[in-house]
């Protein structure tokens, strides 16, 4: 389980880096805050 949540985390962390990268700022930075949430170093909403 705690390699499925690590590997949506970073793919939400890039999806959020690729959405800054298209000048959509906002939704870049909330989907980065929710990889980091779900991530397992972050607060997993799961847990």
């Amino acid at each position: 389980m705690g390699t499925i949540l690590w590997i949506i985390a970073v793919v939400l962390v890039i999806a959020g880096i690729v959405s800054i990268l298209r000048s959509q700022v906002v939704m870049g930075i909330v989907l980065i805050v929710v990889g980091l949430l779900v991530g397992p170093g972050g607060v997993s909403i799961f847990t």
